[in-house]
């Protein structure tokens, strides 16, 4: 496991020690260093680093500010280093993987660096599980929503408009998703996995393509990767960087992107809406 690093404060003293103390440590790699906000922004989105340490007093731009300028896709793990506690509150609501007060206590430090392996562990899991989807649909053929079989739904179907059943192709059988169970949809390279009452279906298909045939009133699209069923949406909670979380009634947890901040008056404003759907 290599870890990309890039330290980033405006004293050289600063940037010095933690160099140092990770020149012990094999797995870390330290590819840059910066001594102002700016030229964070533009290294991290050249370098796209695993993790960053970031002070957070610095001139022209803060911390919280430089994160404010990365997009959340290309966003690393993140350890705030800095001379104040009055913000570790605000660090860890801006998701950082951890705060270390200067001086740099050793025995702290060490208990960083263990988290930022545990967070980098848990990211590739979940790029290797991508990858495993894609393999495993492609073997097994699986995930190709039989068109002949929603087409035999009948006159009930076209009544609806919108399917209530997906019928998704799994190996020699073909699974039966109810639509309405249907939590949230992510992507996973070139397939959508579709979650629904503690499944994970796999389906060939774009995000697109699922829009089109899924009911607008109750899914959304909340990030280029991912649709939501708003009846699970249990709560929205903002980022200090402009975007939302939404927690769904299972815990799971998904982004609202800038991209689509429009709707966020659709999640705040039309509770009456999302339960005139569900009914």
């Amino acid at each position: 496991m290599n870890i990309k690093t890039v330290i980033v404060d405006d004293e050289a003293f600063s940037r010095r020690g933690i160099e140092l103390r990770l020149r012990g440590t094999p797995d870390f790699e330290v590819v840059a260093e910066c001594g102002n906000g700016r030229d964070a922004v533009r290294v991290i989105g050249r370098e796209r680093p695993d993790l960053v340490f970031l002070d957070i007093q610095m001139p022209v731009l803060s911390g919280f500010e430089v994160l404010a300028q990365i997009p959340q896709e290309d966003m690393p793990l993140v350890v705030f280093v800095t001379a104040y506690d009055q913000y570790a509150v605000q660090a860890f609501e801006a998701r950082a993987v951890d705060y270390l007060l200067k001086p740099i206590d050793e025995r702290r430090f060490e208990v960083t660096l263990e988290r930022v392996r545990q967070s980098v562990r848990a990211r590739n899991a979940v790029d290797q599980r991508d990858k495993l989807l894609a393999v495993v649909a492609e073997i097994t053929g699986s995930g190709e929503i039989e068109i002949e079989t929603l087409l035999a739904q009948g006159d009930a179907a076209l009544d609806a408009r919108y399917p209530q059943i997906l019928p998704i192709r799994q190996g020699r059988r073909t699974a039966r998703v109810p639509v309405s169970s249907v939590q949230w949809i992510d992507a996973a390279g070139d397939y959508m996995c579709v979650h629904a009452e503690g499944e994970t279906h796999i389906l060939r298909g774009t995000m697109k393509e699922l829009e089109e045939i899924l009911d607008s009133r109750l899914f959304q699209r909340v990030h280029r990767s991912t649709i939501v069923n708003l009846r699970y949406v249990k709560s929205l909670r903002k980022h200090m960087n402009g975007e939302y979380f939404l927690t769904l009634d299972g815990g799971q947890e998904l982004k609202l992107s800038r991209t689509y901040r429009d709707k966020v008056e659709y999640f705040l404003g039309n509770a009456t809406l999302r339960r005139n759907a569900a009914g």
